[in-house]
């Protein structure tokens, strides 16, 4: 059966869904003409064509559903459409029958465990069982992994591509990763200093810094010249007084001025011997020449190189590399400017004092630093370089390290503890399935045998008979229905055998089809079928008929839900749709109980709500009698005031009028002033006639005109001493207020 009906988007129904929920074996819908009714049947016949809306069954067993609205009549009585035979079961092949008893048991059986089947898997609003604790298990872990990737979005967001917009597309990457990723485990720390090169805007490939030369000037260093006191030659008569005094540096300057001097002493200005010029020329010999030179050579080339070096190494900081560490090279240049400085100034003195033994300051250790520092940067560099060249590896690489830091550290035992209930699950929901698929083949096999039962006993003959017998009891003598020649069909006659199908009054055609489709509801259009299991809707059954057709029809519907109550029969389930509130009454009376209570039925209300229709359910049955409807109407706060003026009037007319005999004129004869302007015009209504073409004519759209109109309403009864017969009519809608102004 129904469990649940879902509307929208249709005919009168808007985009907000309407629902009939809650649905029983027993479903009541009343409602004016228009107000949407006749759309539910059709949802009922055939869900399909209505994409937007949704009918639910119990336990996802679909039964057959047979509407009976005016696409049925249309269907079946059109003028060129034949009247297809009902087939029925024969009474006289009991055997057959038995069987078909005992097989329709069987039946019944099976569809009730693929019911039960199904409750289990999806529960009974399909979001249930099995498969809901999965979609809710599903949901939960989805919620963890999605926290997992807030946590790490900001610093490791690129190795989230393509599933960063959707929880339920991450969570899958997760299952898949954790299925497939072999990657090893790296620190956080350093995915995340990774990701900062990586994952940032695309790299450029670095140049190499400027490789420092230091050899050349840290091998002047151990020049052996430093060491070596460089002196005149000893043998010489004047070299044992120089090598007294000790002055051999202060001999060789004073040379420059004796020579220029023109070989007198350029301190005493005494002309020196040929002898004493010849021995100061031998104690300066070229031994002495050549030590000489080489200091000057080692000066000059020092100084070269050093400058060299430092060169290179203020080039390498005009323009350092974001992989060098710039600061400690800056203080190593340093040291190393105060050391060549200071070895500048030995050399000088050096060349100036060959004697003097120099011993430089060392710049081979910061040397050393330096180019370390630059190689290390070039090392650094060219490892960057490769990494552009590679960079799609290395990303490939990097995020497959960062979803498996996700699944063995993040995600470890949430995961663990995740595909242990959801594997237990999936073999649950298999295993039900799986018996489903065989319930469902057992089914399929025994409606077989049933169908096949039902060829042997099978015939159209008796519902003719008992349909021409309820047109005679019913006083239908003018017409019947015959079987047509080719003895699968039916056709109406007259007395006299001439077709009546063309001249049947409207009244007649509506009984003729209800008969029809209430055999229908026994039997089948084919020789097989019916015995199946269905869903009935009655769609304003009695337009067109007299009271006492309707008396009839009401009993016949009522007589079906004898079987439909106990659930004995093959029909689970009925839908009444009405308008006529006589009709409601009569369907809706129970003899056991009076009337259908909550447990027994549902109690639908459809109306309008503007242009849109709304459904809305009672606990129980809110129709009683046309009367009470008008004041249904007056207590609602969304009451529709284009009519409100006709509703106050007819309930005017029905209690004061017909039932109490007052006079109008005495009544209005209690107001004054524009309450009496009021009272007059709902009046006058009356007098003109309650069925007058104006009064569904005249209407007025203005709120504070309805108001007073309801105030005055009011006050007639409380004026003619019938103030209880109103609270009992509003209900709770009743309001305590003071005496009415005398104005409106």
């Amino acid at each position: 059966m129904i469990e649940s009906i879902q509307i929208k988007g249709i005919a009168t129904y808007s985009d907000t869904p309407e629902h009939l929920s809650g649905l029983s074996k027993f479903n009541f819908l009343y409602g004016s003409n228009g107000s949407g009714k006749t759309t539910i049947g059709k949802v009922i016949a055939d869900a399909v064509q209505f994409p937007t809306c949704t009918v639910t069954w119990r336990g996802g067993t679909k039964l057959q559903a047979m509407v009976y609205n005016r696409d049925f009549i249309a269907k079946n009585f059109s003028p060129s459409a034949e009247i297809k035979g009902i087939f029925t079961l024969g009474e006289k092949n009991v055997d057959t029958i038995n069987k078909i008893a005992a097989a329709k048991i069987e039946l019944d059986t099976i569809t009730k465990r693929i019911e039960n089947l199904n409750l289990g898997l999806q529960g009974e609003d399909g979001t249930g069982g099995k498969e809901g604790e999965l979609a809710n298990l599903n949901e939960q872990f989805k919620n963890k992994c999605w926290a997992a990737y807030t946590k790490h979005k900001t610093k490791l967001a690129q190795a989230f591509e393509g599933c960063r917009n959707s929880k339920e597309s991450f969570r899958d990457r997760i299952i898949n990763e954790q299925a497939s990723n072999s990657s090893t485990l790296e620190p956080l720390a350093v995915l995340e200093k990774r990701a900062e090169t990586i994952f940032g805007p695309t790299p450029n490939v670095e140049s190499l810094v400027q490789s420092i030369d230091i050899e050349k000037a840290v091998a002047h260093e151990s020049n052996a010249i430093l060491k070596k006191r460089v002196i005149g030659k000893e043998d010489v008569d004047i070299a044992a007084m120089i090598k007294k005094l000790g002055n051999s540096d202060w001999v060789r300057e004073g040379r420059t001025f004796y020579e220029a001097n023109k070989e007198i002493c350029p301190f005493c200005q005494q002309s020196t011997t040929a002898a004493f010029a010849q021995s100061l020329n031998e104690y300066f010999d070229e031994t002495f020449v050549a030590d000489s030179k080489t200091i000057d050579d080692l000066a000059t080339n020092y100084t070269t190189d050093v400058e060299r070096l430092q060169q290179q190494i203020t080039s390498v900081l005009a323009t350092p590399s974001k992989f060098l560490d710039v600061d400690k090279l800056k203080v190593e240049k340093e040291l190393l400017d105060s050391k060549v400085t200071i070895n500048i100034q030995r050399l000088a003195l050096k060349k100036k004092e060959p004697s003097q033994i120099v011993e430089p300051e060392s710049i081979g250790n910061v040397a050393s630093a330096i180019k370390g520092l630059v190689d290390a940067a070039n090392i650094l560099i060219a490892d960057h370089n490769k990494m552009v060249e590679n960079l799609t590896q290395e990303r490939r690489e990097l995020t497959a390290q960062v979803w498996k830091y996700l699944l063995d550290v993040d995600l470890k035992t949430d995961f663990a503890d995740y595909e242990t209930a959801r594997n237990g699950l999936n073999r649950a929901i298999a295993d039900m399935r799986a018996k489903i698929g065989i319930a469902t083949t057992e089914k399929r096999a025994k409606a077989a045998e049933i169908r096949a039962f039902e060829k042997d006993t099978t015939s159209i003959q008796p519902t003719i008979d008992e349909i021409n017998a309820l047109l005679l009891s019913f006083g239908f003598h003018s017409f019947r229905l015959a079987k047509a020649g080719n003895g699968t069909c039916y056709k109406l006659i007259r007395q006299d055998g001439a077709d009546a199908k063309e001249t049947l009054s409207e009244g007649e055609m509506s009984f003729i089809t209800f008969l029809y489709f209430y055999h229908l509801l026994k039997g089948s259009e084919s020789d097989t079928g019916m015995t199946a299991d269905r869903v009935v809707v009655f769609d304003d059954p009695v337009s067109s008929l007299d009271s006492d057709i309707l008396f009839i029809v009401g009993s016949l519907i009522k007589g079906l839900f004898h079987n439909v109550r106990p659930g004995t029969g093959h029909i689970k389930q009925v839908f009444v749709l009405t308008h006529n509130v006589y009709f409601h009454k009569e369907v809706t009376f129970n003899p056991k109980h009076c009337h259908y209570g909550q447990n027994d039925a549902t109690f639908w209300i459809v109306r309008k709500a503007g242009l849109k229709s709304k459904i809305e359910q009672h606990s129980a049955n809110p129709i009683k009698t046309s009367y009470e409807l008008l004041w249904g109407e007056v207590k609602k706060n969304d009451r529709t005031n284009l009519s409100i003026q006709n509703t106050l009037r007819r309930i005017l007319e029905n209690y004061f009028k017909i039932l109490g005999g007052w006079n109008s004129d005495a009544i209005c004869a209690l107001f004054e002033g524009q309450e009496k302007l009021v009272c007059n015009s709902l009046f006058s209504w009356i007098n003109d006639g309650s069925h007058s073409a104006l009064d569904d004519v005249y209407a007025s759209t203005d709120p504070s005109m309805v108001d007073g109109y309801l105030k005055v309403f009011r006050a007639i009864f409380e004026k003619t001493k019938h103030l209880e017969h109103y609270k009992m009519m509003m209900g709770d809608a009743y309001v305590e207020t003071p005496a009415l102004q005398q104005s409106v």
